[in-house]
């Protein structure tokens, strides 16, 4: 337990350090993502030996200031929430029944500082939506590739005298990711060891000068943002670590 306590803390302080600077009183991020953690730990349900079922679809439920305050930061929040709730489940070995949905709504029925989470399985189709975070902001990937860069005709712009102007791509095909350095001057690193192209597992690290770029892939409710209902492939449910139920 010791090494998975280390765990979910690592996983707490990286979401709520990313937003330390915006909240100085009030509910802080850390308490969503405790709170989450505790509704998913809480609601676990075993179906059978091998497959233990969590809530897919929470509503987490604060005071309309502090609802103020997490919307504004926008989507970048939620991704979060998103990856936290990813991460948490399958440290434990638990499934969900389809993509993950988190939704932020006030209530003015609790104080400032306080949070109440609902939560719900709801069976169905999951996204996976790639998606690069450099230094603190989140660039969605494209299906087709995407180019790192210093130069302003790069998709996602690098202030790092280290980078070239058009210094290596991103390539998805819906379900796989690859890594592909452009005859940049200075090189590419993939997880610390020099890179020309390779395959791009999910929490690789890209290293472009003094650059470092985290590659995810969230689990998200297929037409929760507008994208097309599409199933998520068997390959990339294994890459993610397999903890998707068999009846999504």
């Amino acid at each position: 337990m010791g090494l998975l306590d280390n765990f979910e803390k690592g996983l707490e302080r990286a979401v709520n350090g990313a937003f330390a600077k915006t909240f100085r009183s009030g509910l802080q991020p850390v308490e969503i993502t405790s709170a989450l953690k505790r509704e998913i730990d809480t609601k676990a349900a075993v179906v059978s030996r091998d497959r233990v079922l969590v809530p897919n679809n929470f509503t987490v439920r604060m005071s309309p200031a502090d609802h103020e305050h997490m919307s504004s930061l926008g989507p970048t929040l939620i991704d979060e929430l998103v990856d936290l709730v990813q991460r948490h489940a399958a440290s434990q070995h638990f499934q969900f029944a389809g993509g993950i949905t988190i939704a932020l709504r006030p209530d003015e029925g609790l104080s400032v500082g306080l949070v109440q989470v609902d939560s719900q399985n709801v069976k169905g189709q999951v996204a996976w939506t790639p998606v690069l975070d450099v230094d603190g902001k989140r660039y969605p990937i494209l299906k087709g590739r995407t180019v790192i860069g210093r130069g302003s005709e790069a998709d996602v712009t690098l202030d790092d005298s280290g980078a070239s102007r058009r210094h290596a791509e991103v390539q998805w095909d819906g379900s796989r990711a690859r890594v592909r350095d452009l005859g940049s001057t200075n090189g590419t690193q993939l997880n610390g060891a020099p890179v020309k192209e390779s395959i791009l597992e999910p929490d690789s690290v890209i290293t472009i000068g003094r650059s470092r770029i985290v590659f995810r892939v969230l689990a998200q409710a297929a037409g929760a943002a507008g994208e097309p209902r599409r199933a998520a492939p068997a390959t990339q449910r294994h890459d993610m670590g397999g903890f998707w139920g068999a009846g999504e």
